[in-house]
């Protein structure tokens, strides 16, 4: 009976990571799209983008603050990468960097790089040079 609760969980743990990568990538560009149009608003004085953009921006936002939450909860996120993660909706592409380095599954046999840490491969030094 735990396996059939355990596939359950796993399900639920990546609906809700996709539903967080989705939500991310689409809070990112209205925020984008929303600064453009108030340009547009004070720059040109059209107004009607941010009245149409606002609302939907506003509706993003409250979704990734909420989804972020949810999945600091499930994943058992340490405080300091769940306040990084939602102060990401206040800055223009944190959200971005958010959905690349912490919304995606590790590929099967490959560990989860820790937070913090770098990616980058060490490589033999060359013949004839000093390590």
């Amino acid at each position: 009976m735990p396996a059939a609760s355990n596939t359950r969980t796993n399900r639920g743990e990546k609906r809700l990571l996709a539903t967080a990568q989705v939500v991310s990538v689409a809070e990112a560009t209205s925020f984008l799209l929303l600064l453009v149009a108030t340009t547009i608003k004070y720059g040109a004085g059209h107004p009607g983008g941010v009245r149409v953009l606002g609302p939907i921006h506003g509706g993003l936002f409250l979704a990734y603050c909420a989804i972020m939450i949810a999945l600091a909860r499930s994943r058992r996120w340490p405080m300091s990468k769940t306040l990084l993660a939602l102060g990401a909706a206040v800055l223009p592409i944190a959200p971005y960097i958010v959905e690349r380095r912490w919304l995606h599954v590790p590929a099967a046999g490959h560990p989860p790089t820790p937070a913090g840490s770098s990616t980058t491969s060490t490589t033999a030094p060359t013949p004839g040079t000093a390590p």
